[in-house]
């Protein structure tokens, strides 16, 4: 493993990096560093070579006389910036993912869909060099932004991720063994349509979690896990997050919060030939056909597709800050060694001109 590798989120700024300026009124910006670049803001122009050699935590100032606060983007941070292909699951979300699913190191872990990276970031760092993340996709356009994407961040592309383009019901029990997966994380449609190759795949003792978006999804994958008599009752929630204002005296909630994003539903996986005991419960409406879900289906529910040109601009930006992260040079695809940026202490300056 590179030098370039082991030090990506530490140290100086470095040819590549990804930079978060903070500006006098709090707007972040995120940048790609380049040397003999500029970064154009509405006060002054603010040279890349003079962030170049900095360390992390640096304040830095324009040709006008503008303090910008320079760090490297958290996962929080990056996550919320990058390129998006598809939605993103927020920090929020991925949390409880983690927390729930239990996401370990070393752990084997089948995600599907992948979106744009930004869960798969959350669960490379969980598992660790150890662990074995593999990602299902159904759009060849969005597994690309979100290699890229993890590029960006990582700087080079984890050995112990894989995507495999294709429905999850197709391509899975050619990729993993029976029995040989510790957890299942599922953010797609119908995730109901994927249990029976899911549950073959899952040790026993093993997570299913699905992440949906409405009551009609979590209701039907719900009774989709406790009709196939494999799992233990599913549990369900959701996850809101309010912040404060906290400023010496004056102390409140925010006037904003972020509120629905999805609902998590969870199971561990039956040992084979187990009956669960029947839980004591009061009397329910249980009973439906699936007349009663036609309007849900993903047919019917559609999905938000980003349009060409929109994709084509979004696959471009994620490629760029990859080809930056991993080092190469975008016109002549070299790679920039590690003695083209040395030297270049925190008083280095160099004239963007």
């Amino acid at each position: 493993m590179s030098d370039n590798q082991v030090n990506q989120n530490s140290g100086h700024f470095r040819v590549g990096d990804r930079v978060q300026l903070t500006g006098p009124k709090g707007k972040l910006n995120t940048i790609s560093l380049e040397p003999g670049k500029v970064f154009h803001t509405h006060r002054g122009i603010l040279a890349h070579d003079d962030i170049i050699g900095l360390p992390d935590g640096s304040v830095v100032t324009n040709n006008v006389g503008v303090e910008h606060l320079a760090l490297r983007p958290l996962l929080n941070d990056f996550v919320m910036s990058m390129p998006r292909g598809a939605a993103i699951i927020y920090p929020k979300d991925a949390a409880q993912i983690l927390a729930q699913a239990d996401i370990f190191p070393g752990a084997t872990v089948v995600e599907a869909g992948v979106g744009s990276g930004a869960l798969s970031l959350w669960l490379l760092r969980a598992i660790g060099p150890a662990g074995r993340l593999a990602s299902f996709e159904r759009r060849e356009e969005f597994a690309d932004v979100a290699r890229d994407n993890i590029a960006t961040f990582l700087g080079h592309d984890p050995a112990n991720w894989t995507i495999t383009l294709g429905d999850l019901a197709d391509t899975l029990p050619d990729t993993m063994e029976p029995q040989s997966v510790d957890r299942v994380v599922l953010d797609m449609l119908a995730p109901w349509e994927c249990l029976g190759v899911v549950s073959d795949a899952l040790k026993p003792g093993g997570v299913l979690l699905c992440y949906v978006a409405t009551v009609t999804q979590l209701s039907r994958v719900a009774e989709a896990i406790r009709g196939s008599g494999l799992y233990t009752n599913p549990d369900s929630n959701e996850t809101m997050v309010r912040g404060w204002h906290v400023e010496g005296l004056a102390v409140r909630p925010d006037h904003r919060m972020i509120g629905h994003t999805g609902f998590l539903i969870t199971a561990r996986r039956l040992a084979p030939d187990t009956i669960l005991p029947e839980l004591k419960r009061r009397p329910s409406k249980t009973d439906f056909a699936d007349e009663d879900f036609e309007a849900w289906t993903p047919g019917a529910l559609g999905e938000r597709n980003v349009s060409a040109k929109s994709m084509r601009k979004r696959m471009r930006a994620a490629g760029t800050s990859a080809a930056l992260s991993k080092g190469r040079d975008l016109e002549t695809g070299d790679v920039v060694t590690a003695d083209d940026t040395a030297g270049e202490g925190a008083g280095d300056s160099v004239d963007a001109g």
